[in-house]
């Protein structure tokens, strides 16, 4: 094992005692140097995840590899658990999840012990199709197979309807034919029933040799009970020729063929988000190398490279623009429909698209490190992940199957043996029972609806990196927001200016022209007014800086001061009432008033301070009509703190706290109880963002920290933070709705099917109907679930919610 975090030959010493504590190891040896532990063990006592956990308890971590394998041929939620279980049985791998809905397998493994290959040949070996790794496995590839399969069912069904429908109807309308009609169904259905019901009893066959109970084995119960009754009524072998079921099973595997043909194509709308993204990635790049403009292959983009984007054209990779400027249109990765202003020394990104003028920029991310394919890779794990509410299906899964084959064989001894009924009635209940009962809604429900709300997340500018933060995010009852840089610009800007012993532009071309020398902050924010005003600092002599209280010099043979009351009272000029309540109006306010002087009297005020956001006030207002707590919390004295919150709406505020103990006012409040979301911009705020239980990092579009919080806004705007609550709050609705559906429609029509209707109505369900509603249910699933992606959360439509 792979083992980081060792820095002693102590650690060393601590890993191999933890190791050689478990039961069933008999050796461990820890190499410092490789960071390696080689262990001897007996498997049949202790696994590999139980020796990971034992380096874990002592300190440190075994250093796993994660894979994303794509699968071919799944069908339903025990096809999933199959798979899981046989990539889980390899030595070597700690976790294996599989998503029904992307037809993918996400595994914890230790390459040191298992491969590639040793999965790929666990997956073939359960019956299913490897088609290869996520980023190997092209998306033109991926596209081909999932069309093949799709081709290879819609045949199948095609030809099943085509032999059953004028079989039934040659059954019902008796219809005189030249020979038997028991040999003349058997002669005609059997070639149909055995084309189209193939890959049923295959894997079910499959899962029967790894000693599991798939749907395709009660699936093949069901049709093999039908046209195995048929052909012993046929001969006269027990049964007589009354228990003709030949069309019925013929168009049994045609309704089953049809409902999987009809779920592949609705899962394949669940990834358009993926695809839309993956499009985004253009093919081919022009390049200059010595001087000479050459069109190569994305993939031969080196780091360094001079790039050329002419109008139209997609941008290839990320870097930062050398030459020219032009407009750029990143909507597709940050959701910003306006396109952008990028020249030299600006970041471009690959994906986006050159609107008007020729650039060039120097290639500095490709491949997997842009952040499109970050953002590519972030969706694709978070389609895969499981929130806590599928364990409910998950669980429900692994009772199901066995439940209905009870169900099925005790519904048919009780109207065979117990009521009395005819063998053809009880047969029919049987075989009616198999055929409609369906776990494959129950499996959809969950993975097809975080599949396209992630994606459709992705597609807004909000990245929700798993499953889980989905889910606790409709449960947050308390919202934090870090001030600076999140709640404000993050930059002090001039708000006010007040004129006293000269005009208010005068004073500031003033402290301009003293304040250009200083490297503060503050200063930065009184020149850059200047400028924005069309004045012209001029050139200060004698620059002098007063620390903590301000700076000074002479402009045009005038002596100038900027500063605050302390500067001003050691330089001994008067401050009058008039200007003391000036100052202390615009503080109160939450603002920092600087002084300026000129030739030892009072020139002026001028007011800075961190100016909000647009949309902080809409973005507050909305989230606490939507029930919840709001909470400021700053580094900034209580004074300006309150001043700030007061503006905006925020009652609760934590003032002057550190930015390392913003994790601990996390944590408690999460002690009384409360479910805590934190809001900042991942750069200083990243242990708070850890400790909250959905950590939200707002970015500043393109720069954005992919790696930071549980949901990651693109775009600079707190109005994606009320958006994606909303997004968590419509996807966790839709899966609670798709498991009532999906539960509703088995506790209905498997008591229908087992014929208890019947002594009250004479209502029986035929196995053809019984099929088709089978096939209806995960289509309905799927389809409820593929409404989310017109889902426009009310905060991205401009609209506020009412109450509060």
């Amino acid at each position: 094992m792979r083992i980081s975090g060792m820095h002693c030959a102590s650690c060393a010493a601590g890993i191999e005692k933890a190791l050689l504590d478990r039961d069933g190891v008999y050796a461990a040896r820890v190499n410092l140097a490789s960071e390696t532990a080689t262990v001897e063990y007996d498997p049949a006592v202790v696994t590999q995840s139980e020796l990971a956990e034992a380096v874990g308890d002592a300190g440190f971590s075994v250093v796993q590899d994660q894979a994303v394998l794509k699968i071919g041929g799944m069908v339903c939620a025990s096809c999933a658990e199959l798979i899981e279980t046989a990539l889980r049985g390899l030595e070597g791998v700690a976790d294996a999840r599989v998503n029904l809905a992307t037809e993918s397998a996400y595994v914890t493994y230790n390459p040191a012990v298992t491969t590639i290959a040793d999965m790929k040949q666990a997956i073939e070996g359960a019956g299913y199709e490897y088609i290869g790794l996520l980023g190997e496995v092209s998306f033109e590839q991926r596209e081909e197979a999932e069309e093949r399969d799709l081709r290879d069912k819609f045949r199948r069904f095609t030809v099943g309807f085509a032999v059953s429908i004028p079989l039934f109807l040659i059954m019902f309308l008796q219809v005189p034919l030249p020979v038997p009609m028991t040999y003349f169904m058997l002669i005609v259905s059997t070639p149909a029933f055995v084309y189209v019901s193939y890959p049923i009893f295959r894997a079910a066959l499959l899962a029967l040799r790894h000693r599991s109970l798939t749907m395709d084995v009660m699936y093949a119960m069901g049709m093999g009970v039908a046209f195995g009754a048929s052909i012993l009524g046929t001969f006269g072998v027990v049964l007589t020729p009354e228990f003709m079921f030949y069309e019925t099973a013929v168009m049994l595997a045609a309704f089953l063929t049809l409902g999987r043909y009809l779920e592949a194509r609705a899962k394949g709308r669940t990834s358009e988000a993926i695809r839309k993204l993956m499009a985004l990635r253009p093919g081919t790049a022009t390049v200059i190398r010595d001087g000479v403009e050459a069109e190569v292959p994305v993939e031969m983009v080196r780091v360094g490279d001079l790039v050329l984007v002419r109008p139209g054209e997609r941008i290839p990779v990320d870097g930062t623009v050398v030459a020219g400027e032009s407009y750029v249109d990143e909507s597709m990765i940050t959701g910003e429909s306006i396109p952008v202003s990028r020249g030299a020394g600006d970041t471009v990104v690959g994906g986006s698209v050159n609107i008007n003028s020729v650039i060039r920029f120097r290639a500095e991310r490709i491949g997997r490190d842009t952040v499109l394919a970050q953002i590519i890779s972030l969706v694709e794990e978070a389609q895969g992940a499981k929130p806590p509410v599928q364990r409910i299906a998950d669980i429900a899964v692994s009772y199901f199957i066995p439940t209905v084959l009870i169900i099925a064989l005790g519904a048919f001894l009780i109207w065979y043996a117990g009521l009395g009924s005819t063998l053809l009635f009880a047969l029919t209940v049987l075989i009616s029972i198999l055929v409609v009962a369906c776990p494959c809604a129950l499996g959809l429900a969950t993975p097809t609806a975080v599949t396209v709300g992630i994606g459709r997340g992705a597609e807004l500018g909000v990245l929700v990196k798993n499953g889980e933060a989905l889910e606790i995010s409709e449960k947050i009852t308390t919202i934090i927001f870090d001030k600076t840089g999140t709640l404000t610009r993050g930059t002090p800007e001039v708000t006010d200016l007040l004129g006293i012993g000269k005009e208010a532009e005068e004073a500031l071309g003033l402290a301009a022209s003293v304040e250009k020398n200083s490297q503060h902050p503050l200063a930065d924010a009184v020149v850059r007014r200047a400028e924005k005003a069309g004045i012209r600092p001029a050139e200060a002599e004698r620059f002098d800086t007063f620390g903590g209280k301000g700076v000074g010099g002479t402009v045009g043979g005038t002596e100038v001061l900027v500063g605050n009351r302390v500067l001003f009272s050691e330089g001994s000029i008067p401050v009058a009432p008039e200007v003391e309540a000036a100052l202390e109006r615009f503080e109160h306010e939450g603002k920092t008033a600087v002084l300026v002087a000129a030739g030892g009297e009072v020139a002026g005020i001028i007011a800075i301070a961190d100016t909000l956001k647009e949309t902080t006030r809409d973005a507050i207002r909305d989230l606490k009509a939507m029930g919840l707590d709001v909470m400021m919390i700053t580094g900034d004295n209580a004074r300006t703190a309150d001043a700030i919150a007061r503006q905006i709406g925020i009652d609760r505020v934590l003032a002057g706290v550190l930015p390392q103990d913003k994790a601990l006012e996390v944590s408690r409040l999460q002690e009384r109880g409360e479910i805590v979301a934190f809001v900042g911009d991942g750069i200083n705020d990243a242990p708070a963002l850890a400790r909250a239980d959905v950590g939200i990092a707002i970015g500043g579009g393109t720069d954005v920290a992919i790696e930071s919080g549980d949901i990651v806004l693109i775009k600079d705007d707190l109005m994606d933070a009320v958006a994606a609550i909303q997004l968590s709050r419509k996807v966790m609705g839709r899966i609670k709705q798709n498991l009532f559906w999906a539960f509703a429609y088995n506790a209905a029509l498997i008591p229908i099917a087992a014929g208890i209707l019947y002594p009250f109505f004479g209502i029986t369900f035929r196995p053809e109907l019984a099929a088709f509603a089978m096939a209806m249910s995960s289509v309905t699933v799927v389809s409820l679930s593929l409404l989310l992606k017109a889902y426009i959360p009310p905060a991205k439509r401009g609209e506020h919610i009412q109450g509060g």
